[in-house]
């Protein structure tokens, strides 16, 4: 079976035009077949900010109201999608950039939240991983944006994230997964602000203890949720690290590896 890297690139690179310039020059050269998913960065809430348009954050979440998708969706699914996909063709990588109305690719449902109303959010329910198999068979390098849509004609805000991971789930019959959240830090870390305190590997036994000695910052622990979901849902390997080592992530040489075992 042949290998299919899934690779989601953290907000924060995507705000560094030298660090992200650095990610898809390493991205475009993976030999094989690829799948980028990322998210928004900055420049939506910067843009929200100049447009006067209230926004509202909870636990890291960005609440969706009808404003703020206007604004999502043209950052998200217009601007950064499409330049990422200019500078992957700049680096001879035939990029081709999807939200997830496009080809019916990821269709979802507005989340549903008895104590908060996070608005127009989506939850994936199901990836058309058939379509993406077929562009990537043709040659095509997919670029994924966080926008789905619930086959009704409404768009949602979803987290890129979890769209790595239910696309990597979904690809899994296709190919052999490896799925790789590549951010600013160089793994899962003892110390948020130490990058020489990665840990290489972790398993579920371990990541528990981590949780109980509260080792780990709250921000990773969504990470962890999706990357052990994937493994128990197929995907053959999942990688934590920096985004400009990547192909030392796909050696082995650095990053976290999440094991099952």
């Amino acid at each position: 079976m042949d290998t299919l890297y899934i690779v989601k690139i953290g907000g924060n690179i995507i705000d560094d035009e030298t660090r992200l310039q650095e990610f898809l020059t390493s991205f475009a050269a993976i030999n094989g077949k690829k799948l980028l998913v990322h998210g928004g960065g900055k420049l939506a809430t910067r843009l929200a900010d100049q447009l006067q348009i209230p926004q509202q954050m909870v636990d890291g979440r960005r609440i969706t109201d009808q404003e703020t998708l206007k604004i999502v969706t043209m950052v998200y699914a217009g601007l950064i999608n499409k330049q990422i996909v200019a500078k992957l063709q700049s680096l001879q990588c035939n990029a081709i950039g999807l939200s997830g109305a496009d080809g019916n690719v990821i269709q979802s449902h507005k989340r549903q939240n008895a104590g908060l109303d996070y608005g127009f959010v989506g939850d994936v329910d199901a990836i058309n991983s058939d379509l993406l198999n077929t562009l990537l068979q043709a040659g095509h390098t997919i670029i994924l944006s966080p926008i789905t849509h619930n086959k009704q004609g409404l768009l949602l805000n979803t987290n890129a994230d979890t769209i790595a991971q239910e696309t990597a789930r979904a690809m899994s019959k296709h190919y052999a997964v490896q799925l790789i959240y590549s951010f600013e830090k160089a793994g899962v870390l003892l110390d948020a602000d130490d990058d020489s305190t990665v840990i290489n590997q972790i398993n579920p036994v371990y990541y528990e203890e981590l949780k109980a000695e509260q080792k780990i910052f709250a921000g990773m622990i969504p990470k962890l949720d999706n990357a052990f979901a994937a493994l128990k849902s197929g995907v053959s390997k999942v990688i934590i690290g920096k985004a400009e080592q990547l192909h030392d992530l796909i050696t082995g040489k650095t990053g976290t590896s999440i094991v099952n075992e």
